[in-house]
Order: structure tokens, then C-alpha cells, then sequence
């Protein structure tokens, strides 16, 4: 049976809106500042048609590099026969957000400037690298009531 190959097609799931959340962007959508260099996350909203991305950007991650009135600029990387190419495309604000893919990195930077400033006022040496998860420490199991079980399995039973 045929099928269509449109701009829209296949897009059941992934264009719906969530539950309780149907109807026009709210108006805060609209009052968020971009600048040129944001790392901003690409989810397409259905109720807005105008400017909506292709169905291959959702979900994807850019960097913003031109601000319109309405629109913003994105630049993504795309993996065509084993090349990346730079796609620039439009897209209004509706579809777009802040990532928070840095957000754990830049806390971890704040933090470690904190780490260091009362460190260097008490001169002493504080470790701000993180580590990976150590072996555990040695210890000693008594079995003074605590009686070692052996375990095995149950014989197969057939009720035949």
C-alpha cells in the first residue's frame, strides 16, 4: 500500500503535544532572550506551524548564530555519508530552548572557583579533578552468627 513521503510524514508521535499541554505557546515562550553563541535544544511545537524545523532537527542540539525579531539561526551538524555538514537553518522561538547540556559544567566551574578562593586563603591544597569511582575499602567478614549458606539450584520438577 502507499504511502506519502511529505514534509509532516511520520510524524504521529513526535509532533504531538503532551498531555494537558495542547493549545498555543505561552507567552513566556516569546519573552526568552537569545544571543549569538547559546547552545539551544530544537523540539518542534505543533500548534505553531510557522517556522517549524524539518522533522530530522527534532531533537537535536545547535548553536545559535543570527537573532531575527522572531526567529533565531541555528547551526547544526549533520552525518551525511560519513561526513558532518553545517546546516543553517531558521527556526522561530517557538521551537526552540536553552539546553541544559552545560548547565553541570558550568556549576562544576562555580564550584571549584568557590573551592579554590578558600583554599588559597587557608594555603592548603584542595583536589577539584573528579575521580572516578574508587574500589571499596578492605574489611573482614566474621561469621561468629553469621553461618555461611550454600546455595543451588531447585531439581526441575514436572507435574506431568
Amino acid at each position: 500500500m502507499p504511502h506519502s513521503f511529505g514534509m509532516r510524514a511520520r510524524t504521529r508521535h513526535m509532533f504531538k503535544r503532551n498531555f494537558k499541554e495542547h493549545g498555543a505557546p505561552h507567552l513566556a515562550t516569546y519573552l526568552v532572550h537569545y544571543r549569538v553563541g547559546d547552545i539551544v535544544d530544537i523540539k518542534a511545537n505543533a500548534s505553531e506551524q510557522k517556522g517549524m524545523p524539518h522533522k530530522f532537527y527534532h531533537g537535536k542540539t545547535g548553536i545559535v548564530y543570527n537573532v531575527t525579531p522572531r526567529a533565531v539561526g541555528v547551526i547544526i551538524y549533520k552525518v551525511v555519508n560519513g561526513r558532518y555538514l553545517e546546516k543553517r537553518v531558521n527556526i522561530r522561538v517557538e521551537h526552540i530552548r536553552h539546553s541544559k547540556c552545560r548547565q553541570e559544567f558550568l556549576d562544576r566551574v562555580k564550584s571549584n572557583a568557590a573551592l579554590k578562593r578558600e583554599a588559597k586563603e587557608k594555603g592548603e591544597f584542595v583536589q577539584l579533578k573528579r575521580l572516578p569511582a574508587q574500589p571499596r575499602v578492605a574489611h573482614k567478614i566474621s561469621i561468629h552468627n553469621n553461618v555461611p549458606e550454600t546455595l543451588t539450584a531447585k531439581p526441575y520438577e514436572t507435574t506431568i
